[in-house]
């Protein structure tokens, strides 16, 4: 069994500017002075201070890097962990005690060469260790920049934003591998997936369902996060894998691997069972977590929709519809208590503010989710979807003016008429009908119905404004 994951115990949280002490804040100023002076050796030895201090400030460290990164020049070519040698796996074993103790070394290391991959690679383990994922983040990213040519650490992202259901970034990276190996066929078949993905996330809207017109473009969609394997093809590799799997239960890549195939099946109960098990495997590693968490979800989702499906073909059994009622009930309350708690572990996470505040809504807990998808506006990947929702918990409480305020934002911030636009715009458009507003309702109605006939109940809406 791989060792346990070691708690810190400053359990640090990443912080922005505004979250630092005065006298951090003063050394930041001087540092911002000493590089527009072009002092930059000064200023990287403020900003060493600070995150020594403060090391969940990642402002500072992408700043500190920047420096580093004009002081040192162009990175020079160097192996694939180039540049690591003794120092850094001398680091290993204290990142694994103290991950985030560790940084201020890590970081003595990058300061020599800031594109030191073996360097960055510790950082990001570490961060990951002590709960710090946008820190994780960048310290691949910086080997992403200076040496696209090192595909195994570019995997080991692209495979974190999978984790982390940042499917658009992951692409992103997938379509570098490719550029610096095209024969790269997992990197091929790892970009048309997460490609799939990014675009099924953007078809989503604010409660997670998928918002089509029809069920055939659900389909479609479906079809496409799965282009790259057939489903028989799936379950061959699944089969493969599950016989790796029993020769060694605690071989964590392979049960990463195959939960991703369970995945791809669709058998959200499994892959949530093998994420799970890959994150006990794992030095706590947290994408795996969060991982299984969303996976538990679909799974609760799945269960629900089977249970809808009963109650839908037999209407009068009453022992579906109190069973289904149960399970609503019980699940959102789980959920709540679930995303409180990963709030908590990591409270700078707007995906994970985001998670919650959803929850508290569906729970009705309008007041309590309110604080939440107000921070999560600040991640411009998921502002809209939380707009949207923020409007709709603004509704809720009968604050209607707030609602409309949330929406209009959420709407400017669209521009092709997409299936995310045709939400907003129907829900500002049934909020200004709610409260007489009888023209305003018609021209978000309107916008709808000159692109989509068919979508819900504009056209009857509209035409019978006509006809009235």
């Amino acid at each position: 069994m791989a060792e346990p994951p070691v708690e810190s115990e400053s359990k640090p949280t990443e912080i922005t500017a505004a979250g630092l002490p005065k006298s951090l804040g003063d050394l930041v100023l001087k540092a911002d002075a000493a590089i527009q002076q072009s002092n930059l050796p000064y200023a990287v030895k403020l900003l060493m201070s600070v995150l020594k201090a403060e090391p969940g400030f990642l402002e500072g460290r992408r700043k500190l890097r920047a420096a580093e990164m004009a002081l040192a020049g162009p990175p020079k070519k160097k192996g694939l962990f180039g540049g690591g040698g003794l120092s850094v796996t001398k680091l290993k074993g204290q990142s694994k005690k103290d991950p985030v103790g560790v940084m201020d070394a890590i970081e003595k290391e990058l300061e020599k060469d800031p594109y030191n991959a073996a360097a960055n690679d510790l950082l990001f383990d570490s961060a990951l260790r002590a709960n710090m994922l946008d820190t994780a983040a960048f310290a691949l990213e910086t080997v992403r920049k200076g040496t696209p040519d090192n595909t195994k650490l570019l995997h080991k992202l692209a495979e974190f934003y999978m984790n982390r259901d940042m499917a658009e970034e992951a692409a992103g990276v997938y379509k570098d591998i490719v550029k610096a190996d095209p024969t790269d066929t997992e990197a091929v078949k790892g970009e048309k997936d997460a490609t799939a993905r990014a675009s099924m996330a953007k078809s989503r809207g604010a409660t997670g369902e998928f918002l089509m017109k029809d069920d055939a473009e659900t389909l479609e969609l479906e079809k496409a996060s799965r282009a790259a394997m057939t489903r028989d093809q799936l379950e061959a590799r699944r089969d493969e894998l599950v016989e790796e799997y029993n020769e060694d239960v605690n071989n964590l890549e392979v049960v990463k691997k195959l939960a991703a195939v369970y995945e791809q099946l669709e058998d959200w109960a499994m892959a949530h069972q093998l994420y799970d098990w890959a994150h006990g495997l794992s030095s706590g590693d947290v994408a795996l977590k969060n991982k299984a968490a969303v996976l538990k979800d679909r799974a609760a989702e799945e269960e629900i929709k089977s249970l809808e499906s009963r109650v839908r073909e037999n209407p009068d059994d009453e022992e579906a519809r109190a069973q289904l009622e149960e399970y609503q009930k019980s699940r959102i309350a789980e959920q709540v208590e679930e995303r409180t708690k990963r709030v908590e572990q990591n409270p700078t996470d707007p995906h994970l503010r985001y998670d919650l505040g959803q929850a508290l809504y569906h729970a009705g807990q309008y007041s309590e989710a309110i604080p939440h998808l107000q921070q999560a506006t600040r991640n411009p990947h998921i502002r809209t979807r939380v707009l949207l929702l923020l409007g709709r918990t603004f509704d809720a409480k009968g604050m209607h003016d707030m609602a409309v305020k949330q929406l209009t934002d959420a709407n400017a911030d669209l521009h092709a008429m997409d299936a995310t636009k045709k939400e907003v715009l129907y829900e500002l458009g049934l909020i200004h009908d709610k409260v007489g507003e009888t023209d305003e309702a018609l021209g978000c109605f309107k916008q709808i119905y000159e692109v989509d006939y068919g979508y819900l109940d504009v056209a009857k809406r509209v035409e019978e404004s006509y006809s009235g």
